[in-house]
């Protein structure tokens, strides 16, 4: 008998123009753009060859996300032209032809970005300097620490004390007091 060989691709890429209009055409109006998403995921499953058929695997970029929902949830667009890329067993779509107004976006987001990245790096340079500088900081900080520790058992030797001579003052007994005004006999009880 002949062995199966299982031919494992591991990064597979293909660019899809998925129809949209004949499928949703049966959705109410107020759900078209959700079952746009839906209508979508199935087809590139169905296409990707995933074999449990579970639209999870499929994750839908941001920026197609924004171009199905850009005409509102009545109205999204007749067929989208899609990249998908396969990897193991998790599907990526994406927008193959991005409009002008989601470019700008995507390049704004970049470059934002690059920016907190350069600022982080920063940051790490700055911090690692200081942890330099430091270290002989740290031998003085550590006699303060050992004055201030003196301090406070002295401090806490003083406070003991104290409590224990109030103590023996309550122990000992003297006056009892008398309350000023007699209370009632009813509340005596």
């Amino acid at each position: 008998m002949p062995k199966k060989i299982e031919n494992k691709t591991e990064n597979l890429e293909r660019e899809y123009v998925i129809p949209i209009r004949k499928k949703n055409k049966a959705a109410p109006r107020y759900k078209k753009t959700n079952k746009a998403i839906k209508i979508i995921r199935e087809f590139l499953v169905k296409h990707m060859k995933i074999r449990d058929r579970d639209l999870n695997k499929v994750k839908i970029d941001r920026y197609l996300n924004e171009a199905i929902w850009f005409r509102g949830i009545k109205r999204p667009p007749h067929k989208i032209k899609i990249k998908a890329v396969k990897d193991k067993d998790i599907i990526r779509a994406e927008l193959v032809d991005i409009p002008e107004k989601l470019k700008f976006k995507k390049l704004r987001e970049e470059k934002r970005e690059r920016k907190a990245l350069e600022v982080a790096e920063t940051k790490k340079k700055v911090l690692e300097k200081t942890k330099e500088e430091q270290e002989p900081e740290k031998e003085s900080e550590k006699r303060k620490e050992e004055k201030e520790k003196k301090a406070a058992v002295i401090e806490a030797g003083k406070e003991m004390e104290k409590q224990a001579s109030k103590k023996a003052k309550h122990e000992t007994g003297g006056k009892m007091k008398q309350p000023k005004h007699q209370q009632r006999k009813a509340l005596e009880k």
